[in-house]
């Protein structure tokens, strides 16, 4: 079954993908119901454990910025719209980063400030059925059991990512490994005052608030760069995309085209392309082989449906030349 997404068709495989990242969000923001309220019912005076709780919170955030993204890009450009709503996968990853930047940069704060001031957490103990047992076993057992579901749900988000190219998808899997880490990270502050270190809780607070704010600051810095158009990027942001090379090297390769030029704005989950074209010499232009040239574009991926073709006498200087960034493609 076929997904619409504004005015591109989504392919089998695609189409696929999209349902199970959907139900798969809908799985985190269970599990994750139940995380938070666990670590909210044990996590006594400890940081480390306050901001392991504040962590699962957060997370709480891309899940639901991605399933709200996916019901507004679904709907078709409109005379006010013409691009269609695909930047809003854009905005929900920004809004996600900021979020994850913010709470980091409080966390380090109260963790810095605990440090310094030598506080000492008490861990008291409960009673249950009858017997006392020292509140950090229940602690470590229950951050023990949350690190399961995010190693699990984060590697299956990540290759949905791929195939989807949706940065917020990915943005989540990132938050699923701050979220195993945190758990980890909180272990061992737990154990380390039980074993007489009255640190180790602030210590593993500010590990934890530091993963929290390096992930907010590179999909924040990610976000932003996408929203102003730069150049496109693979879905983790690590390198050029290759598709600019990709539809550079297939345009050259047509007989009436002399040289060839390409700049790709990511719109979120697809591509708006523009394809420069210089014609041979001589060369009398069709609207038939422009349109041709375009359809092939098109084929190369199921991102590029919103790709126009413009002859002209030069290149831009963006796209042409020695400065032009896409004559030739990365690997993703």
């Amino acid at each position: 079954m076929s997904v619409q997404q504004g005015r591109t068709e989504l392919p089998r495989r695609q189409s696929e993908a999209l349902h199970r990242a959907v139900r798969l969000e809908w799985i985190t923001i269970a599990f994750l119901a139940v995380t938070v309220t666990a670590v909210f019912l044990v996590m006594g005076n400890s940081q480390a454990m306050r901001a392991a709780w504040i962590e699962d919170l957060l997370s709480f955030i891309p899940p639901l910025a991605f399933l709200l993204a996916v019901r507004l890009v679904a709907r078709p450009p409109s005379a006010r719209y013409p691009y269609g709503y695909h930047r809003s996968i854009g905005v929900a990853h920004l809004v996600a980063a900021v979020a994850l930047t913010a709470m980091g940069s409080f966390l380090i704060y109260e963790s810095v400030t605990g440090l310094l001031k030598g506080e000492h957490p008490p861990i008291g103990s409960v009673e249950i059925g009858g017997t006392h047992i020292w509140l950090g076993w229940l602690m470590m057992a229950v951050m023990a059991v949350t690190t399961i579901p995010p190693v699990i749900v984060g590697r299956i988000k990540i290759r949905l990512a791929r195939q989807l190219h949706n940065k917020v998808l990915y943005a989540d899997a990132d938050m699923n490994k701050a979220d195993w880490m945190t758990a980890v990270g909180s272990i061992v502050g737990v154990a380390g005052i039980g074993l007489g270190f009255w640190w180790a809780d602030s210590a593993a607070a500010l590990f934890i608030a530091a993963g929290i704010l390096r992930d907010g600051l590179r999909n924040m810095r990610g976000a932003v760069t996408d929203l102003v158009d730069t150049t496109a990027t693979t879905f983790d942001d690590a390198d050029p995309h290759p598709l600019a090379g990709e539809i550079g090297d297939y345009l050259r390769r047509l007989p009436w085209v002399e040289s060839a030029g390409v700049r790709i704005r990511d719109q979120g989950q697809v591509f708006h392309v523009e394809a420069f074209v210089v014609p041979v010499s001589g060369t009398v232009l069709s609207l038939s082989k422009l349109a041709d040239a375009r359809a092939g574009c098109a084929g190369i991926d199921w991102k590029l449906a919103d790709t126009v073709v413009i002859p002209v006498e030069t290149l831009p200087e963006e796209v042409g030349g020695r400065s032009g960034v896409h004559q030739s493609g990365g690997e993703e």
